[in-house]
């Protein structure tokens, strides 16, 4: 048996759903690969930063937390008063998991996070897209040097299995382009417009089942659509993009009027993204568009997203992930983790 020891930055619904994931899989994961994983650190935004010498199993912390219990009342952790660059200088384990919030803009703190977490022989694996797209070669780089991994499938498109496909399943295939909806919550709010809701009741719904984020601007505005397009574009396609590199157009602009005369005409709104070369330029770019019934993103619906790549290879190879959530962003994060581990 081989224990496996985790620290977290971030704790909010994915952090917790990848705790719980891991609880779940425990037994099966110690009776085929002989793994035991143990918490030793967990670093909160809203309620501190605690290391617990000794370890936590993930199955008592979920118990704890469901109890709602704090963090730093648990037996063996202890509080920690320094910053969170500290706290990963400090906290003893072989992968750090890293879930802040996204800065379209800079990738930071994240970055440093990850850097600091490789630098003290981590392994580091997030679901945040911006040190994918600001520090993606300098991460794999630095990486690479110290023998350990940076993984993050979970950065588009949630758990699906999108750069790992590439990574493993389809060796020396060249992806030559892509498009598709990379945003499920613009398409959520496009459909509830269907229905006759203004952009606003849209997004008051979105913000009620909790899909939509208080400030919805990152998604309305088209940066969560572009930074997941930048991040495939550099890391699928040797094209560093950033989101501000982006052509971007959200989708504030349409009404309730311009959805219903697509629908007269039978067709839809979608917020489409696409990267490729058009007459030896690269072109990487989000925007509303029309589609037709004949189009694979029309049957796309409610949170669910799908892309569709062409390469050299591959004319067309789509993937579809059905209505996503906290689980299957985490289940992405246990998947980096086991492929890193069953590779050595």
């Amino acid at each position: 048996m081989r224990t496996i020891s985790l620290a977290l930055i971030g704790f909010g619904n994915v952090g917790k759903a990848f705790v719980r994931l891991l609880a779940r899989k425990q037994t099966g994961l110690l009776e085929q690969d002989g793994l035991k994983f143990s918490i030793y650190g967990v670093a909160t935004a809203r309620h501190g930063m605690v290391i617990y010498p000794q370890g936590l199993a993930p199955e008592f912390l979920v118990s704890q937390i469901e109890q709602g219990a704090a963090l730093d009342s648990l037996e063996g952790g202890n509080a920690f008063s320094g910053s969170v660059e500290e706290f990963i200088a400090k906290c003893p384990a072989d992968f750090l998991f890293e879930n802040t919030p996204v800065n379209y803009h800079t990738g930071q703190p994240a970055v440093d996070y990850l850097r600091i977490g490789l630098e003290q022989g981590m392994h580091v694996i997030t679901a945040n897209k911006g040190p994918v797209v600001h520090a993606y070669q300098e991460l794999s780089h630095l990486a690479a040097a110290k023998g350990l991994r940076f993984l993050f499938e979970s950065a588009v498109m949630d758990g699906a299995p999108i750069f790992s496909v590439f990574r493993e399943a389809l060796p020396a295939a060249r992806v030559q382009g892509f498009f598709g909806i990379l945003n499920s919550c613009t398409n959520m709010i496009l459909e509830q417009m269907e229905t006759g809701e203004s952009l606003e009741h849209a997004i008051q719904y979105g913000q009620s089942i909790g899909i939509t984020e208080t400030d919805p601007s990152g998604d309305v505005d088209g940066w969560d659509a572009a930074v997941k397009v930048a991040a495939l574009a550099t890391v699928l396609m040797g094209q560093p993009l950033t989101p501000d590199q982006i052509e971007r157009e959200g989708i504030r602009k349409i009404t309730p009027a311009m959805v219903a005369e697509a629908r007269t005409a039978g067709e839809k709104w979608k917020l489409v993204c696409r990267a490729g070369w058009e007459a030896d330029q690269f072109v990487a770019k989000v925007a509303p568009e029309r589609v037709l019934p004949s189009s694979p993103l029309f049957s796309v619906s409610g949170t669910s997203s799908f892309v569709q790549f062409k390469t050299d290879v591959l004319p067309g190879l789509g993937i579809l992930e059905s209505d996503p959530g906290p689980d299957t962003t985490a289940y992405g994060l246990l998947a980096d983790m086991l492929n890193i581990l069953r590779r050595g």
